[in-house]
């Protein structure tokens, strides 16, 4: 059993270099992953034709047959659908841009029992939401990072898995601070995914957990 791949489904919105690295893991038997599909909800995302180069099952969600935009709740229940059928072990947003209702989260989490993690560009519980390499600066912080966390109703802010910092350099623009977090996330997300391969991390444990100091 320990030897059958974690099944993986990622929801991107972007580049996709955090799917690029985990292709590359899964290419070169470095990580135990099965990526089963991309989910993208941007047609022109380049992390599509990174899945296509590598042969993973991609789903675009994005507008429908006569060029509409789907409403969220569209976008939700077809992502939902594609789930339930392919069935992985873990949700990964890596990238994805786009802000989860309580139905996805809940049919996700609940309805399928899948678990799901989100890769964000912060040190939480601090920076939760957008810009955050730009508020950073703003606000003279002098430690950033990112952080991986479990995905709940809540903003990001589900259980912190596993954080990864660095100092933030007097001279650091948003830009140089995002390509400096972007390195730090092409390390921590494998390394988190390889924790729960290897039951360093036990996903159960980590909800039930959280559920409970939640509720205190």
């Amino acid at each position: 059993m320990k030897n059958i791949p974690l099944k993986l489904a990622i929801l991107a919105s972007g580049s996709g270099s955090n799917l690029q690295v985990l292709i590359d893991k899964q290419l070169n038997n470095e990580l135990n992953i099965d990526i089963a599909c991309v989910i993208c909800n941007k047609e022109n995302a380049y992390a599509l034709t990174r899945a296509k180069s590598a042969n993973i099952n991609t789903f675009i969600i994005d507008k429908d047959d006569t060029g509409k935009p789907y409403k969220r709740v569209e976008f939700e229940q077809r992502a939902l659908d594609i789930l339930r059928q392919l069935q992985p072990d873990l949700v990964v947003l890596a990238g994805f841009m786009k802000i989860l209702t309580p139905l996805f989260i809940g049919g996700v989490n609940n309805d399928l029992n899948i678990p799901m993690i989100n890769l964000h560009p912060s040190i939480l519980p601090a920076y939760k939401g957008l810009d955050t390499h730009a508020r950073v600066l703003k606000s003279g912080e002098r430690l950033h990072g990112c952080s991986v966390h479990l995905v709940t109703e809540e903003l990001d802010a589900g259980q912190i898995l596993t954080q990864s910092v660095l100092i933030v350099k007097p001279n650091d623009t948003p830009t140089t601070l995002q390509e400096r977090v972007h390195a730090l996330e092409h390390t921590l997300l494998p390394r988190t995914i390889d924790f729960i391969i290897k039951g360093v991390i036990d996903l159960d444990d980590v909800k039930q957990i959280y559920q409970f100091f939640s509720h205190k």
